[in-house]
């Protein structure tokens, strides 16, 4: 696929995209939640061997690469490993899957009601790496805990400004300022943030877009202008804390929002399964997540 095929596919691709971008503070909590625990491993480098294996499996998986998987979030590491003895980037787009790639550095400690993203000194060189990998975009989170009108408008502007370093390079940036389900003045959280977006939107040139990745608002609809923005390539939604079920029925609600799940897509997939029962389950969660996208 060629760029300009991986933006139709993106733009408009009746599908949605698979996170598998968990980074070294959440490797040990997926890989137990795979059924491998930590005495499975001595340190970082079997640990990220593990998940490697584990999503080589699912991108070989037949169930991944049947049309509803349009877009893959993949971690550093797992970029810069092989499936099928190929880049994994190359091995995603031999199925038809657009790859990105997760770019932020962790959070900051809490301030003003958000966790701003780290600073990332490196991505200039992250970027070229990746492009010349042929990763079609990035994805960045920073977390939104209270209704906080100067920490909302700050962590939106964070998020624009490594957008645009990204867009520099050719590529399409993924913006992530994840609103915390749990947070008590959510539905405030959105109004704000939806403004705060906005604002942003309407600041870019006319022929540069970003894609938004959020979590799924209070009232659905709330984010329909940011679905028809010119500037939007397309709105994503996490799953957040839901359970897949709870969060594929909040994602229907929604017009033009597709899953970019992670937990909620990979919850059901164990280690100790045959590849007939892996690729089943697999392919009852994509069913399922692919639905509540298409709705």
């Amino acid at each position: 696929m060629q760029t300009s095929e991986m933006t139709a596919k993106i733009a408009e691709g009746n599908g949605f995209i698979a996170a598998l971008d968990q980074s070294g503070g959440s490797t040990p909590k997926a890989l137990k939640g795979y059924g491998v625990e930590d005495d499975a491993w001595n340190g970082d480098e079997e640990m990220f061997a593990l998940i490697h294996q584990m999503r080589s499996r699912i991108i070989t998986s037949p169930s991944f690469s049947n049309g509803k998987v349009i877009g893959a979030i993949l971690f550093e590491r797992t970029m810069d490993g092989e499936v099928d003895g190929k880049p994994t980037p190359q091995a995603l787009i031999d199925r038809g899957v657009v790859p990105f790639i997760k770019i932020d550095k962790g959070l900051e400690d809490e301030a003003n009601g958000v966790q701003m993203m780290k600073p990332m000194p490196e991505l200039d060189a992250l970027l070229t790496r990746a492009k010349g990998l042929g990763v079609f975009g990035t994805k960045e989170r920073s977390v939104i805990h209270s209704a906080n009108a100067d920490g909302i408008a700050a962590i939106v502007a964070q998020q624009f400004e490594v957008g645009k370093q990204v867009l520099s390079h050719g590529m399409m940036p993924m913006l992530e300022p994840e609103i915390n389900i749990t947070s008590e003045t959510r539905a405030e959280c959105d109004k704000i943030m939806l403004a705060e977006i906005l604002k942003n939107l309407d600041a870019l040139p006319e022929d540069q877009q970003v894609m938004l990745k959020l979590s799924l608002p209070v009232v659905p609809g709330t984010f329909d202008p940011l679905v028809d923005h010119p500037r939007v390539l397309r709105v994503v939604a996490l799953s957040g804390g839901y359970t897949r079920p709870e969060a594929c029925a909040e994602l229907a609600k929604n017009r033009g929002i597709i899953a970019s799940f992670s937990r909620a897509l990979l919850q059901d997939l164990r280690a100790s399964m045959s590849d007939a029962e892996f690729d089943a389950s697999l392919g009852s969660a994509i069913d399922e997540i692919h639905a509540g996208s298409t709705a």
